[in-house]
């Protein structure tokens, strides 16, 4: 086992209700993004060009498409020796009888054994649906440097929105003073990115402690860090400065999407320097037709396009029939818009079909219009 041995687990169980249809069937981390990805594509991907090689993914909702996907260590390049992505759902145990996570904190607390047979000096953890590109490996140097007990990735945000977030107030030295949970009248805009390191054997203790609260929730920001903080522990406020975006609801995942079309988002999926890694897609490579005209589009492969797009994001095996026009807009795997079609500002779920001639979305719409039914008229 290397030096300063860090284990990543990744909280991969949310319900995703924001999202309505296209959680009905999968977790949200298993949703797709980008033309080829799923969004756990990306604290997976940081985790492998972090060099952090052992990761833990804990599932629960809608959990069997996202449990068979994740096994595919591979993928990421994490099926070396002495590395792996481990698939960990809740448990029943003796003792409590558990048959979900109760929380975030449970989540972990439910897999100390797997923690300890690991080794593991220090305990990254992650959110399964967010999509942002992050160095662990500087945050791991820093929680050293601040000789913290806890460090957590912040960021900075418009003051007036920073009640819509858990606000981490800061010393000088970005020690972390205090943690208010979306307070009506922020002292800072330091917003939490759920991302955090922890010292384990420090970690442990709490964990144990916090299961046999009855009080508690089992939450890391409402019981776990305000226990920290309580007991006077050295806790670090790590500044991130590049992108970051939880896609939670349907015009913030939308948002994202358009993000990667726009030079200047900070989200550049083409940067060979830290890859998004994902499964391969075995399909045709995507066929243009002769009257197609492509601006400002991701199209991925097995796609077939006829018509016009605009400023939008195409997934795999996807039809765009002739004359048919999807602008500002994403078409999710299997998707057939039929000819004359007209698509703006929408998500079109997978596999759905809109007919030909068919209108949806609106330009002039200040909300983005999910698809997920076929429609013919």
């Amino acid at each position: 086992m290397r030096q300063n041995n860090m284990v990543a687990m990744i909280l991969a169980g949310g319900r995703g209700s924001r999202l309505f249809e296209l959680t009905k069937k999968v977790a949200k981390p298993a949703v797709y993004f980008g033309g080829k990805y799923r969004i756990i594509d990306f604290p997976l991907s940081n985790c492998a060009n972090s060099d952090v090689d052992i990761v833990g993914v804990l599932t629960q909702y809608e959990s069997v498409l996202l449990n068979a996907y994740v096994a595919k260590d591979q993928n990421w390049g994490l099926d070396a020796k002495d590395s792996g992505v481990y698939v960990l759902p809740p448990k029943e145990t003796d003792d409590a009888g558990f048959e979900k996570y109760r929380g975030t904190a449970d989540a972990i607390t439910q897999n100390i054994d797997f923690l300890d047979t690991m080794e593991a000096d220090y305990v990254l953890v992650l959110s399964g649906d967010h999509i942002y590109k992050m160095d662990y490996s500087d945050m791991l140097n820093y929680h050293i440097k601040k000789n913290a007990e806890a460090t957590i990735a912040v960021l900075g945000v418009p003051i007036k929105e920073a009640s819509r977030f858990g606000i981490m107030n800061t010393d000088e030295n970005d020690m972390i003073i205090e943690f208010e949970e979306k307070p009506a009248n922020p002292k800072s805009n330091l917003a939490s990115m759920g991302i955090y390191i922890f010292n384990y054997k420090t970690l442990r203790k709490y964990l144990v402690a916090d299961e046999k609260n009855a009080d508690s929730e089992h939450d890391f920001g409402k019981d776990i860090i305000p226990s920290y903080i309580n007991d006077g522990k050295a806790l670090a406020a790590y500044r991130f400065k590049g992108y970051w975006k939880d896609v939670g609801t349907i015009d913030s995942l939308w948002e994202g999407n358009m993000d990667i079309l726009d030079p200047k988002s900070g989200l550049d999926l083409s940067d060979p320097g830290w890859k998004i890694y994902t499964g391969d897609i075995n399909s045709l490579p995507h066929y243009v037709g002769e009257d197609a005209k492509i601006s400002n589009s991701y199209v991925n492969q097995g796609a077939i396009v006829d018509g016009i797009l605009n400023h939008s994001v195409i997934f795999a095996n996807t039809v765009i029939d002739k004359g048919a026009k999807v602008t500002d807009s994403v078409i999710m795997p299997g998707a057939k818009i039929g000819e004359k079609a007209v698509v703006t500002r929408c998500i079109v779920a997978d596999g759905v079909v809109i007919g030909p001639g068919v209108k949806v979305g609106s330009a002039n719409s200040e909300n983005i219009e999910l698809v997920a039914k076929n429609r013919n008229e």
